[in-house]
């Protein structure tokens, strides 16, 4: 992830926590990685629009700028998250970079307009599913305030927050997608890690006044540098 400027925040050591979540009723990261000038891309869309309605899961959709070259520019695209697409890839062993993409939990990858796949790994992670820490989200006086309250694996993690449109639609005029109204939502605008995780209970206030986003937010917490998502929650706002 390519790195940002510093994002104002306080955080403050909690009092030890006594207990751990339990896994396996915990939401799901779903991430598809896309692009409106991507012809394949559309149903995988559809079906993360699905997702998007369920309580198991928490989707999430980064549209990418690698296809702004083929005629229609994303106006949701950003550098960084075809950044995160390109690691991703990388980390999770696959054969090649590929649209749509979708990445579960941090851990597997499938196309994204394969539902048997996607919901293989769904359920997959929810039986994987480990003991670690309470995450809380909510949004304060126009701030996220995030807690992080027990303890965890001897690692360390990043605690990354999304923040994300709800839903858009799209007339598309140029490229291979031309003529087509595009429906996406859950479109990430804003991506970035607001601290470092290695067991202790913290928390954080984030100002969301000058952060692009109007659908919600949600907050990973994610193994450093990349790997599986420990735990995750959103809110809408």
């Amino acid at each position: 992830m390519r790195r940002l400027t510093p994002l104002l925040f306080a955080l403050a050591l909690l009092a030890p926590a006594q207990g751990l979540r339990a896994g396996d009723a915990d939401p799901v990261v779903v991430e598809l990685f896309t692009s409106q000038a991507c012809p394949a891309c559309p149903a995988a869309e559809a079906y993360l629009r699905e997702l998007a309605g369920r309580g198991d899961v928490v989707a999430l959709e980064y549209h990418i700028d690698y296809y702004d070259y083929s005629g229609w520019k994303d106006p949701f695209g950003k550098p960084d998250f075809t950044e995160r697409w390109h690691a991703y890839a990388q980390a999770l062993g696959a054969r090649y970079e590929y649209t749509p993409l979708m990445v579960v939990g941090g851990a597997a990858h499938a196309v994204g307009s394969e539902r048997e796949d996607v919901e293989q790994h769904i359920r997959q992670r929810q039986i994987a599913a480990t003991q670690h820490p309470q995450i809380t989200l909510s949004i304060v006086d126009g701030a996220a305030v995030v807690t992080i309250d027990g303890a965890g694996p001897a690692e360390n993690f990043d605690v990354l927050l999304a923040t994300y449109d709800r839903r858009h639609e799209t007339k598309v005029t140029a490229g291979e997608n031309r003529g087509k109204t595009l429906i996406n939502a859950n479109v990430v605008r804003d991506f970035r890690r607001i601290a470092q995780w290695s067991g202790e209970p913290v928390t954080a206030r984030i100002p969301l006044d000058r952060t692009a986003g109007d659908g919600g937010c949600a907050v990973l917490l994610q193994r450093a540098g990349g790997g599986p998502i420990l735990a995750a929650e959103t809110v809408r706002f």
